[in-house]
């Protein structure tokens, strides 16, 4: 039977005395019918995809068909390249490979969804920076990436990770959590870290909002994903110096889904709310409206 919880998830590695990874590979063994081996292969192949996105993200300055965005990782690639940033490098190549990723998304380029295109530039902007600046071999990366794709699947049971259902704290948020735990996994930490990382991600970013300018998946969306790279750095650096979430993961992803349904449609990627209805994306729609017109 299907793991469905965390809870689940953390008396299974405690009764066979595996890693969070090892019972990720047992769950897609059982789902799909093939060996481990087989499936450490398709993850890395997922891995190397996402390697690929920033690569190009990161030489790319072609902007989106709307015009507004599209050359922001550029921008900081050059600042940095100036002036260290504040955090150091694993910050720059974190923000920027978020950036690099999201911009190729806009551009219709090659990512991965993890968990969903709009935020596919977090998952791998941690494990990728972080893999590079630590030199962590390429089996820990996929083990990561194996621990971020059971958390998302754990929480995809409970709600969908859409904008439309449960707002940006179902696609980021839920991001940010699988990244955290990707993270604590790759630096070395146990199963309670792991899964505390994740709530600590997850519970802070509760009530985000989906509220996309005009419909597109641009702003406020591709900024995002660098942020809630960095939040997700944030929980795993509290849990590995064993800061705990005093409520429950499984509580907050309960939370998650009731916020989702509290929250009113039109902050839910319907585009008539929020940021989406502000003075300047209301000019914004107008001129993109009339440029559409022309062609």
């Amino acid at each position: 039977m299907a793991i469905i919880s965390f809870s689940e998830l953390e008396k299974k590695c405690a009764e066979e005395n595996k890693s969070i990874y090892e019972i990720a590979l047992e769950e897609e063994s059982v789902l799909s019918g093939d060996i481990s081996d087989v499936i450490r292969l398709r993850v890395l192949e997922d891995l190397l995809a996402m390697k690929d996105a920033v690569r190009n993200g990161l030489v790319s300055e072609e902007k989106a068909v709307s015009g507004w965005c599209g050359d922001d990782c550029q921008k900081l690639v050059k600042s940095f390249a100036a002036r260290q940033s504040l955090f150091g490098k694993v910050f720059e190549k974190i923000t920027a490979y978020a950036l690099a990723t999201a911009e190729e998304n806009l551009r219709m380029g090659r990512i991965v969804a993890c968990p969903t295109a709009g935020s596919c530039g977090i998952v791998p902007s941690v494990i990728i920076a972080v893999a590079e600046e630590k030199k962590i071999p390429e089996y820990q990366q996929i083990n990561g990436l194996l621990t971020a794709g059971i958390v998302g699947l754990i929480v995809s049971n409970k709600v969908q990770l859409a904008g439309a259902v449960a707002g940006c704290q179902a696609e980021c948020g839920v991001a940010s959590a699988m990244a955290a735990a990707a993270l604590v996994q790759m630096l070395g930490g146990n199963t309670g870290e792991i899964i505390n990382a994740a709530a600590l991600a997850l519970k802070n970013i509760l009530g985000l909002t989906c509220d996309p300018v005009c419909g597109l998946v641009e702003v406020p969306c591709i900024k995002r994903n660098a942020f809630l790279a960095v939040h997700a750095v944030t929980a795993a650096e509290l849990a590995l110096c064993g800061v705990e979430s005093k409520i429950p993961i499984d509580e907050i992803v309960d939370t998650l889904k009731i916020t989702g349904q509290l929250m009113s449609p039109l902050l839910k990627e319907t585009s008539l709310g929020g940021l989406a209805k502000t003075k300047t994306a209301l000019e914004l729609e107008k001129v993109l409206h009339s440029q559409n017109d022309r062609t």
